[in-house]
């Protein structure tokens, strides 16, 4: 089964699901996000239990998702959606995986999200990731491109996952456990940061340097 997550404009997250028990720990960062979700279930040849089903919805709605649908062509499967009053489309093997398709295709990278990343916690993006909120010790935060957060970051951060090295990681409170970019892995600074302003840490020739994060207006 396919999950496509979106917050009306875009898709947020597509994600594949060979036991459906293990939804927590994978759905754990949605949690995160305050604007309202729409998630779509893809079971193709599938045969989804409602009690799959019933954990499925339950953790959804813990975290501000405002609409269920799915899609399948197995009865079965939709049988135990009506059941649990999901809106369940019956639909034959190919107008299933063309729909699906077509969600597919309208994933957007970057994610965003607004909260406290927790110890435990592990968010990944596969382009920007930018955190309005706190990364505490014990969070670990990745993404392919660059890593924004708007707020103190004490944990654990990898930008440029697959190798870019022009990647940044910025924060308004710098002070991590860790940092990586690219290949390269830097422990962060024994001392806390005395300054009042945001830092960047970026690569430079196998180096991990940080500097004031200087934004530049045109007058």
């Amino acid at each position: 089964m396919k999950i496509v997550i979106n917050d009306k404009s875009k898709n947020l997250e597509i994600i594949s699901f060979d036991n459906v028990n293990n939804i927590h720990e994978n759905l754990k960062k949605f949690s995160l996000i305050k604007c309202k979700l729409e998630v779509k279930f893809f079971a193709i040849n599938e045969t989804i239990s409602s009690h799959q089903l019933s954990k499925l919805k339950n953790y959804f709605y813990k975290i501000n998702v405002f609409s269920l649908r799915l899609y399948s062509n197995n009865r079965e499967t939709i049988i135990a959606g009506k059941f649990l009053k999901v809106d369940s489309i019956y639909l034959k093997e190919q107008e299933v995986k063309a729909k699906q398709l077509l969600h597919e295709k309208k994933k957007k990278d970057d994610l965003l999200l607004k909260g406290t990343v927790r110890s435990g916690d592990r968010i990944s993006s596969d382009g920007n990731l930018c955190i309005i909120g706190d990364v505490n010790p014990g969070a670990f935060v990745s993404a392919k491109k660059n890593i924004y957060v708007w707020g103190k970051l004490l944990g654990i951060a990898f930008a440029g996952k697959g190798g870019n090295k022009n990647a940044s990681i910025s924060s308004l409170y710098l002070n991590p456990l860790q940092l990586r970019i690219a290949d390269v892995i830097a422990i962060g600074p024994k001392d806390k940061p005395k300054n009042n302003y945001p830092e960047i840490a970026v690569l430079d020739e196998q180096t991990i340097n940080i500097k004031p994060y200087i934004i530049e207006t045109k007058n």
